[in-house]
């Protein structure tokens, strides 16, 4: 059988394969910015907690926040002195101001261990470099929200009788009230939420302790990194201790306002008995969360030039997270209406109508722009890495979800069963003087964190390195 004799030359090769090449466009987004290494990430996020001297902006803020904090003190003082008669509490609006702020602090506080816990879980990198941030923002939003029902009880030196402790009295706390259910809620998601939030702080605060220069500064870094030396065995126990709490930080996210929404659902008023409350107030809290994150990390990402650790790419997932939440939150606004129309209970449909044309109507149709149509902009790519409409965006369902707030509560109560119990509400300047308090001890403590701990965790980013140096080779190919 005759063959053919291959006649290529000996010193020329016959390409087999073709090397392929991705194009960049079809690559995934980085979490970093190009060209850092491992020393990069930790001299930018530890200067900005090492460096000597601090930015007057910093003094600026802080100052504005602690006036809050001093107003918050004030109103307090003059709050146990007089009673809580001093708010516009009265008799068919039992629950204002107070419990509005509550619930709108304990849903800001949501963001942070679903970014920290359920990402985490999930493998999600881009929460990486806003978890820390997160956290923190969740402490200090349940610290401003604990204000609230503690100070609402009237006689707040009496409030350690709400926790279970072993009494010579035989008193024990009545279970069968969501004032009981909140307080075991929400002391346990702060208590595992510092836990989360301090163990990731861990090795970070032993890179700030070996990289001090002034002794007490190093001493005290040391103190609080727990002797941490890098080794295996602590890496491990890390670890495993880190995956732990997230596991057990997880159904908190869906427990703290499950519970807290308990506290109108078992209630026989209309507008509030209704079975789709838990899951609707947990999606109200992850969007009120989500929104506040971006009010604050928009912000801090310019003034502490952290653009390639905040990446594009984490604003728009933030973005679609809240174009998610809110089309959820949209959604029950609309079951409201057919649970109302559709039961035939004239109570419920009467409560309908009042919101929609009573005395707060005005505040019913804020309620449906801010939380209704401004989040639509984030079905558009040029909104969501924009972060001028993220930040207009995030304001306005900040807004909307405390307007949520006001519409449940007093728009609900303000009109009892019989008219001649009907009234209504408005905040005095005591309840005003409260809401702008809280929210400066909020900022108080949220300037103080940015300035003496690591904002952004540095040995998580660390392990971003190999992607972005794989995306920037493909790149310069």
């Amino acid at each position: 059988m005759a063959t053919t004799k291959d006649t290529t030359p000996v010193h020329e090769v016959r390409p087999v394969t073709q090397e392929l090449r991705i194009p960049a466009r079809y690559l995934p987004t980085p979490t970093i910015g190009p060209g850092h290494s491992f020393a990069t990430i930790t001299d930018h996020i530890s200067t900005i907690v090492l460096r000597r001297k601090t930015p007057i902006g910093w003094f600026i803020g802080l100052l504005i926040a602690m006036g809050g904090v001093g107003l918050l003190s004030i109103s307090i003082t003059w709050l146990l002195v007089k009673g809580i008669g001093i708010w516009g509490i009265n008799h068919p609006v039992g629950w204002g101001m107070d419990i509005i702020n509550f619930v709108w602090w304990i849903g800001i506080g949501h963001a942070g261990t679903l970014i920290s816990a359920i990402l985490l879980l999930l493998r999600q990198e881009w929460r990486t470099s806003i978890n820390r941030f997160a956290e923190a923002m969740t402490l200090f939003a349940v610290a401003s929200a604990g204000l609230y029902p503690a100070l609402h009880t009237g006689r707040p030196w009496f409030d350690y009788w709400l926790f279970p402790y072993p009494n010579t009295m035989g008193l024990w706390p009545q279970f069968r009230s969501p004032l009981m259910w909140d307080v075991f809620a929400v002391s346990t998601y702060a208590t595992v939420s510092a836990l989360f939030w301090y163990v990731g702080l861990i090795p970070d605060l032993a890179t700030l302790r070996d990289r001090a220069t002034n002794i007490w500064v190093k001493r005290a870094y040391g103190a609080f990194a727990l002797g941490w030396r890098g080794s295996a065995k602590h890496w491990l126990r890390y670890e495993h201790a880190y995956l732990l709490l997230a596991g057990l930080s997880t159904p908190l996210v869906l427990s703290v306002h499950t519970i807290v929404s308990f506290d109108f659902a078992v209630a026989q008023i209309p507008g509030w008995h209704a079975t789709f409350f838990p899951p609707y107030f947990v999606a109200g809290a992850v969007f009120a969360g989500f929104a506040m994150v971006l009010t604050l990390a928009i912000p801090a990402r310019k003034f502490f030039r952290l653009e390639d650790f905040i990446t594009m790419k984490h604003l728009e997932n933030m973005g679609k997270v809240l174009l998610a939440t809110g089309l959820i939150v949209v959604y029950a606004y609309a079951m409201e209406w057919f649970y109302g129309l559709y039961s035939g209970n004239a109570f419920e449909g009467y409560m309908l109508k009042n919101r929609a044309t009573g005395p707060y109507a005005k505040m019913y149709v804020a309620l449906w722009v801010c939380n209704g149509l401004a989040p639509q902009l984030m079905w558009f790519k040029r909104f969501r890495t924009s972060t001028f409409w993220l930040f207009v965006v995030a304001m306005f369902v900040n807004v909307g979800m405390w307007l949520e707030r006001f519409v449940i509560i007093p728009a609900s109560l303000h009109r009892d069963f019989l008219p001649s119990s009907w009234g209504m509400y408005h905040g005095t300047f005591w309840d005003w003087s409260m809401f702008i308090g809280s929210i400066g001890l909020f900022f108080s403590l949220l300037f103080l964190f940015v300035r003496f701990l690591p904002m952004i965790s540095i040995f998580e980013m660390r392990t971003l390195l190999p992607e972005a140096q794989a995306h920037s080779h493909e790149e310069a190919h």
